[in-house]
């Protein structure tokens, strides 16, 4: 059976202190993959009650993408220009509209930053995310800034800069069932909700046979067999999956085991994109967020949008 690999493999977490949040979210996609639970759990964060659960907790594990045996060059600052970035505005917590109207998230924030760091002048508008490909193509905008996961297809069209977001699978259960050192052999025979026709179940279906799963239409269905008992575990999205945890307070749910990023199922990761006839904006790109990384601006970004991390 092939050994599954943890994302400790592909980069080393960072724990820190977690910091009460201060930026509400709103407007959670409503989607079949997500449901409407989640819908309200982006407004209950809106109203600040998520934030104990954030201000509770000992810490968080921040995703490090970034080798630091890699120093990149600074990159010439160039001939004076605006860069057009382009996201979507319903896909909290990388991208989303305000209580105030601006365009906040994430990633929105992350390209804000990357644009400080460079002293570039910036703008980011929202188009609908099955535009934004075919928007970046005809050049109606200089760099995607969206959760899309990249893929060869996506490769072949654009240039993409280094990762600097992956969404990992996570196991929840209840918090009295949860344990840190959750591997294949504690799940033998294990009850696992899972949304049918999803990459996790066939990821469950492929690497973990040995789990009984129970199948369901949506991740609200999945949860609803938890708290019945008709399953032991949850698998899922990992930042689904955390606004469930939060929304409970941090006293019903919890994760178990670690996060799972096998790019096969999973995707290999988010990352700003460009059209491949602009090297110099993808080379600028990729210093700025190492030296974001570096400076911690990455880590405050990440506690700010993420009360509970889903790594």
């Amino acid at each position: 059976m092939k050994r599954l690999e943890h994302f400790r493999a592909k980069w080393t977490p960072v724990r820190v202190r977690k910091m009460r949040q201060n930026k509400t979210m709103e407007n959670f996609r409503d989607s079949k993959k997500r449901g409407n639970t989640l819908a309200v759990l982006v407004h209950l964060f809106c109203l600040g009650l998520l934030f104990p659960v954030a201000a509770a907790a000992q810490s968080i594990a921040i995703p490090n993408f970034w080798d630091p045996r890699i120093r990149l060059d600074k990159p010439d600052a160039g001939p004076p220009r605006v860069v057009r970035f382009l996201t979507d505005d319903d896909y909290p917590p990388l991208h989303f509209t305000a209580p105030d109207g601006t365009l906040t998230g994430f990633s929105v924030e992350l390209a804000r930053a990357v644009c400080e760091k460079l002293l570039w002048t910036c703008t980011v508008q929202a188009r609908r995310f099955d535009t934004l490909l075919d928007s970046l193509a005809e050049a109606r905008g200089d760099v995607l800034a969206a959760a899309m996961n990249v893929t060869p297809q996506i490769r072949t069209r654009f240039a993409a800069s280094h990762l600097y977001f992956r969404s990992p699978a996570r196991f929840v259960t209840t918090r009295g069932n949860a344990r840190a050192d959750l591997d294949t052999a504690s799940l033998q025979g294990k009850r696992v909700a899972v949304v049918a026709g999803s990459a996790h179940q066939a990821f469950l279906e492929r690497l973990m046979p040995f789990a009984q799963r129970r199948e369901t239409p949506d991740l609200n269905a999945a949860v609803a067999a938890l708290r019945s008992g008709e399953a032991e575990y949850v698998f899922g999205d990992g930042v689904a999956l955390a606004l469930l945890v939060a929304s409970r307070g941090g006293n019903e749910l919890a994760f178990s085991g670690g996060p799972y990023l096998e790019s096969r199922y999973f995707g290999e990761g988010v990352s700003f994109l460009m059209r491949k006839d602009d090297a110099a904006l993808t080379r600028a790109i990729d210093y700025a967020l190492q030296t974001l990384w570096d400076d911690g601006t990455y880590a405050r970004l990440y506690l700010r949008f993420f009360p509970v991390s889903p790594f």
